[in-house]
């Protein structure tokens, strides 16, 4: 990654009634990963969503 590259690290997942995981976005702070939670369960969705931080160093 150069200094060009945006950062990215908050991503929204959604779990579906079988267990399947997906990632729904990605987004720069944990403040807009939030919001988009909010408004997705905020519509009726059944599914389960969560924010989870990526972090580039493990690994």
């Amino acid at each position: 990654m150069n200094d060009s590259t945006p950062t990215l690290p908050w991503h929204v997942i959604r779990q579906d009634d079988n267990g399947n995981r997906y990632r729904v976005g990605r987004y720069a702070t944990r403040a807009e990963a939030e919001k988009v939670v909010a408004g997705l369960e905020e519509r009726g969705h059944k599914q389960l969503y969560w924010v989870e931080r990526l972090d580039r160093r493990a690994g």
